[in-house]
């Protein structure tokens, strides 16, 4: 069985998010889907509706973008005691920057969240560090903040899980049974 949090990290298309649900999935427990993303064109919201259809129906999906505590306090509050996908936090750093909301202010209150959750929190999020350094001031501060973020959630994590090619190689704890 998944512990209370799980951080899964990758590259853009490395298999992380297949892999958390996957995850997700073979724990049993029921599971909701927290999507971050935004439609802002027409290849966006083919996007998104592929994803939708390939978890199927399985799934309880809530779309935010900015409010991710409130969307997964308001699981809670319903009485969700399943397992809880955060995809990704990637997309949801990038809306509050754009949106020139305080980073700190909603990191430290994702953090304080996950510390306390009453549900099994498996976070997706892009490994951002690996590629050349931004030639903008905003995407160096986009890229600091994100490679913040999966530290902070990577020290609070039970697991940590990094995709590379589809191929997973656990960082730190160990995969629960039931997956292997």
């Amino acid at each position: 069985m998944l512990k209370n949090l799980s951080i899964i990290l990758g590259g853009a298309r490395s298999g992380k998010s297949g892999f958390a649900e996957r995850l997700i999935v073979a724990d049993g427990r029921a599971r909701a889907y927290v999507a971050t993303a935004q439609a802002f064109d027409a290849e966006m919201k083919l996007r998104i509706a592929d994803h939708r259809a390939d978890r199927g129906q399985d799934w309880e999906t809530i779309e935010e973008p900015l409010a991710l505590v409130g969307a997964m306090q308001g699981l809670e509050q319903r009485g969700f005691n399943g397992i809880i996908l955060i995809d990704c936090l990637t997309l949801w750093l990038s809306n509050l920057l754009l949106a020139e909301q305080d980073l700190e202010e909603n990191t430290s209150a994702l953090l304080r969240y996950l510390a306390g959750a009453t549900c099994p929190v498996v976070c997706v999020s892009n490994e951002v560090g690996m590629g050349l350094v931004p030639d903008n001031k905003l995407g160096r501060r986009f890229r600091d903040a994100q490679g913040r973020l999966n530290q902070q959630i990577a020290a609070q994590a039970d697991l940590a899980v990094f995709v590379a090619a589809g191929l997973p190689l656990v960082l730190k704890g160990t995969l629960p049974e039931k997956f292997l």
